[in-house]
């Protein structure tokens, strides 16, 4: 594990510090954990984007073909069924 070290507002240490003893963490567990799910989230943005940009394969769009099909079955016949 590599040590970081930054400056941070100091309201914003204050609130680090008073949600860190409210979840029962260690202040330096919740902002690591702060950091992992702003990395993620960034790294989501970015496949997002490269999913957007790329063409879907020709597998891919016959899904939606079947998707048309709708329900094997009547299933309306089960709502007004007695009992």
């Amino acid at each position: 594990m590599t040590m970081m070290s930054f400056r941070v507002d100091d309201a914003e240490a204050v609130e680090a510090q008073r949600w860190a003893e409210r979840l029962g963490v260690d202040k330096s567990e919740l902002l690591r954990e702060a950091l992992h799910r702003h990395l993620v989230r960034l790294a989501s943005e970015l496949d997002a984007d490269k999913w957007a940009d790329a063409p879907h394969t020709s597998e891919e769009l016959s899904l939606g073909q079947i998707a048309h099909w709708g329900p094997a079955e009547a299933w309306l016949d089960w709502v007004n069924a007695p009992g």
